[in-house]
């Protein structure tokens, strides 16, 4: 999942400043009844599941929906949509038993041919889903998805009947139950799409299945929920959910500060902060390591990026334990892709990823001595306070290190993923949380044919090694093939340069209960209540 947030808007500042004055001008309660008010940090680019990658977008989803399997606080699969399944023919067949009880939003019975419609929609080429790659392993889906098969019908996906969802996998995957507890696999509504078209998203025509519905969208400004009177579980505490829009992190913390926000995170708390926090003891304050990459990507088609000593010049010349002492978010550096504690990670050291001297021969090499005559570039990254402090010091660190000058150019957050698909800059900086507790999600996310892979980069024996290690049952086995696609990422081909791990830090006020983080930075509400 893509990580990272976009900039306000002047209607966005107009707003934040009359509730600042308002704020110096009474006191206002300590919290609404019944209320959770969180910051998203941005505008979500897509509330259709079938097409969104960033953690605003499933921050909102994944309160609203509900798949064949949800995650546990451990991060383990237990019933949803689903209230069981078998397992047949040593992986590569699974029947699912959905609940006879689920009803969408709009009073309609949940069935198997809304799994089978939504799972077929993120396959179809025509919806360019970037995570269409989740469901390669099922029968003839990449066929489909590439245009080379064009009856949805031979997919190892079929609705036997309105209570019964079938999948048929090519081969057995260690992961496959996973990813039927994340958003691209949630169901979807073909009347309300075919009837809807582009606007299905809206408040009024999206219909949900999860504890919370959408009821209001103010673009660039907020987004509201409120409980699902027809969702099948225990109903939520929470009246209401509002999701505000604000970037800098500076405005969300004073927000957070004046009692007008509940909960924040990482787009809402300042560096300095942090600090602050985390060693006075306040019993607000949480962190929790995260499943999450932080690196930086070349377009390898884009000179002089296009030189693998150029690109291995870059990586050993940044001081990543640097980079995390000046964050300050609790990073921890890291020269490969895996984090720990996945299997197959890889351990960090400084003498093998930082050698400024190897890295200025690499360079000198490559036709740039010292630095000299080294193309006028630039580094692409989302406009956030901290993501601006992170690229700053790898500018320094290239000057230092090589004596080249990279500029510094950021971007909205929807205009900056437009130009990383349409149009991927020289180099850029980038994110990447896992969907789900496994490598496969780090690893598969560079393979040739992921729709999120922005490198241009493609290397059959690293496709291959992803694939054998995806269906390898042996865990020793399984670690071995995922460090050695590791070691073709990261030190041989490079196409990116892993930087640090991540950590969330979070504010909770007292008023808030049943926010229980987890390494994938899931945020469920269904549980949370407010009051003394």
């Amino acid at each position: 999942m893509l990580k990272n947030f976009c900039k306000s808007t002047p209607f966005l500042l107009i707003g934040l400043v009359l509730v600042m004055t308002n704020l110096a001008n009474k006191q206002t309660p300590r919290f609404e009844a019944n209320t959770l008010r969180i910051n998203l940090g941005c505008e979500p680019p897509s509330l259709d599941w079938a097409k969104a990658t960033d953690a605003a977008s499933f921050d909102v989803v994944s309160n609203i929906m509900i798949g064949l399997t949800s995650y546990a606080n451990d991060l383990s699969c237990r019933p949803a949509c689903a209230e069981s399944w078998q397992i047949l023919d040593h992986g590569k067949h699974y029947i699912f038993h959905l609940r006879p009880n689920i009803r969408w939003s709009d009073g309609k019975p949940l069935t198997a041919y809304d799994f089978q419609y939504a799972w077929r929609r993120l396959l179809d080429p025509k919806t360019a889903a970037p995570y269409a790659f989740f469901l390669y392993d099922i029968e003839n889906a990449f066929a489909y998805n590439q245009g080379k098969l064009k009856d949805a019908n031979e997919l190892g996906i079929r609705a036997i009947n309105e209570s019964t969802f079938e999948v048929r996998l090519s081969r057995p995957i260690a992961y496959f139950l996973y990813l039927t507890a994340f958003c691209p696999t949630y169901p979807q509504r073909q009347d309300i799409i075919e009837r809807y078209s582009n606007n299905w998203t809206d408040p009024g025509h999206l219909v949900c299945n999860g504890p919370f519905i959408l009821t209001k969208w103010q673009h660039e400004y907020k987004i509201e929920l409120t409980a699902n009177p027809s969702y099948y579980a225990a109903k939520p505490s929470l009246k209401t959910i509002k999701m505000f829009m604000i970037p800098e992190q500076s405005t969300a913390f004073a927000l957070y500060e004046n009692n007008q926000l509940d909960f924040i995170d990482n787009r809402s708390l300042p560096t300095s902060e942090i600090d602050r926090y985390r060693k006075s003891g306040c019993n607000e304050y949480r962190d929790i390591a995260l499943l999450r990459v932080s690196y930086l990507g070349f377009n390898i088609e884009k000179k002089p990026f296009d030189n693998v000593k150029v690109r291995r010049a870059l990586s050993l010349a940044i001081d990543r334990e640097r980079v995390c002492r000046i964050l300050r978010h609790g990073e921890k550096p890291i020269a490969n892709l895996i984090p720990p504690p996945l299997l197959g990670h890889s351990d960090f050291s400084t003498e093998q990823s930082y050698n400024p001297k190897l890295a200025r021969n690499l360079l000198a090499q490559a036709g740039y001595p010292e630095g000299k005559n080294f193309p006028q570039t630039f580094l692409l990254y989302p406009h956030r306070e901290d993501t601006r402090l992170l690229v700053e010091v790898m500018q320094d660190e290239l000057k230092r290190n090589l004596n080249i000058h990279v500029d510094l150019l950021n971007q909205e957050w929807q205009v900056y993923l437009q130009t990383l698909r349409n149009n991927t800059p020289p180099i850029y900086r980038y994110a990447w949380g896992a969907d789900y507790p496994d490598p496969d999600t780090f690893m598969n996310l560079f393979t040739s044919h992921n729709g999120n892979n922005n490198t241009h980069w493609s290397n059959k024996t690293y496709d291959q090694l992803v694939s054998l290690a995806g269906c390898e049952a042996n865990p020793v086995k399984r670690a071995t093939l995922y460090k050695q696609a590791d070691y073709l990422l990261c030190k041989q081909d490079v196409p990116i340069i892993p930087v640090n791990t991540a950590a969330q830090n979070m504010l909770i006020k007292p008023w808030v209960h049943g926010i229980i983080p987890n390494a994938l930075d899931l945020q469920f509400f269904s549980s949370v209540g407010i009051g003394d």
